[in-house]
Formats: C-alpha cells, structure tokens, sequence
C-alpha cells in the first residue's frame, strides 16, 4: 500500500513539472489575441513589445509573416510581419534577432 502511495506521488510531481516547463517555454498570444488572429484580423500595434530574444513566437504570427530571406544552412529564417523583421530558428521557432 505504502508503494502504491509513494509511486502515485512521484508519477503526479513528475507530470506537473513537465507541464508547467511547457507552458513556459511556448509562450502564446493572450486569448483576445489570440481570437483576433483566429478570425483573420491583424495584430494591434503593441504586439511587437511582447517579442524578446529567445522566447518561442507563437504560430498564429509566423504563419502571418512572409518570408525575406529563406532557411539559411544554420536553420535560420527571416520573416516580416506588419513591419517587424524577425530572424527566428525555423524548426523551434525561437526567435534569434529582432531587426525592425
């Protein structure tokens, strides 16, 4: 009985660890956001503030962007979206560089 206890302790910490280490990684757009993009409409100015080095951009803005400069043999893309040019490793979709 004490195993049983013991395994099912370890198995939920194990579980909540993971999830919480996702969320945090994979950053996503505010669900009113996230509604706009959703429905068609463009991203309202501010957006580009929430865009660090490093952090994950969301997919619904890379799908938006369109491409300046193709992968590059580091895995590198370059991508503009409503004015803000973006380098970002296209597998992962961390963003590297923030030009514009």
């Amino acid at each position: 009985m004490y195993v049983k206890v013991s395994l099912t302790i370890v198995l939920v910490a194990a579980l909540c660890s993971t999830s919480s280490y996702a969320t945090n990684k994979d950053k996503s757009l505010p669900p009113g956001l996230q509604k706009k993009v959703d429905s068609g409409e463009s991203l309202p100015p501010g957006w580009q503030k929430k865009l660090h080095k490093g952090e994950i951009l969301d997919y619904r803005v890379y799908r938006q962007g369109s491409v300046v400069v193709p992968v590059n043999h580091e895995g590198i893309i370059t991508i503009k979206v409503e004015g803000k040019v973006i380098r970002l490793m296209e597998a992962t979709r961390e963003i590297v560089d923030i030009l514009k």
